[in-house]
């Protein structure tokens, strides 16, 4: 069987469990029947813990397929508050866990001396690592003090990484959303270097939802049927927000419904 013809493996955010930690996620990802997991590394201290992820990802079986390079605003002194340092960090973490993919934010825009080197950089640790450094889409933000439809970026050049060009891409629906961006062009711009896929929802509304895929107004089921279509050999990985469900049981509910969604859209 070609790689082209392998089951596009789907897998789930740890982010998606929060405020649980990753634990969690690689628990739910195993009981739910999701294929791997992808690593948020934030300020829970399990995602910084090279050796406690892979403890995880043993004791549940799950492996890790992806792993989220400390990129948020929260973020910046995960690590190091040197952004070379975290992203040079992830893709040795990356290689440590058996991951595929790494996925980064663009820089931001007062990263100057990061944001010169970034193109390279990233070529660099692709070339040396073996990893795919997956760049992900982005969306504007109201800037402090800002009206109420006030929207500027925050990255630099731009919320779209197809405007500079990367080997890969990470697409994120629920920041097209927010972005108010067409999902299935910035697809189409990203051709062959799509390799991953943050299937999630949105409203509209200029804000990171993450809803389950199926419960906004982005055309997830779309997307998913086409990449099919079109031979996608990525991985697609749920990064939802269920922070708002009241416990375990409506939680694992919103996961299991996710998964499917992705599932039923493949195919499989």
């Amino acid at each position: 069987m070609s790689a082209a013809e392998k089951p596009v493996p789907v897998g789930l955010s740890t982010a998606s469990v929060w405020p649980l930690r990753a634990g969690a996620g690689f628990e739910l990802a195993a009981d739910l029947g999701y294929d791997g997991v992808e690593v948020m590394v934030w300020a829970d201290p399990i995602s910084q813990d090279v050796a406690a992820v892979r403890r995880w990802s043993r004791r549940t079986g799950v492996p890790v397929l992806s792993v989220h390079s400390p990129s948020l605003l929260i973020t910046q002194r995960v690590w190091s508050p040197d952004p070379v340092v975290r992203l040079r960090r992830s893709v040795d973490a990356a290689v440590e866990l058996g991951a595929r993919t790494v996925v980064v934010h663009p820089p931001f825009r007062w990263q100057r001396r990061y944001g010169d080197a970034f193109g390279d950089l990233v070529d660099e640790l692709e070339e040396s690592s073996g990893i795919e450094v997956a760049v992900e889409n982005m969306f504007k933000v109201r800037p402090p003090g800002g009206s109420k439809n006030s929207r500027v970026s925050a990255f630099r050049p731009s919320i779209d990484p197809t405007d500079v060009g990367f080997r890969h891409y990470t697409l994120d629906l629920s920041h097209t959303a927010a972005a108010g961006m067409d999902a299935l062009e910035l697809a189409e711009r990203m051709g062959d270097g799509l390799t991953h896929v943050h299937l999630a929802d949105g409203t509209g509304l200029p804000k990171d939802e993450h809803l389950i895929p199926g419960h906004g107004g982005q055309p997830c089921a779309e997307l998913v049927e086409r990449l099919v279509s079109n031979g996608f050999s990525g991985q697609i990985v749920l990064e939802v927000n269920t922070r708002h469900a009241t416990g375990s049981a409506e939680r694992a509910r919103a996961l299991a419904e996710a998964l499917l969604f992705a599932r039923l859209h493949l195919g499989q």
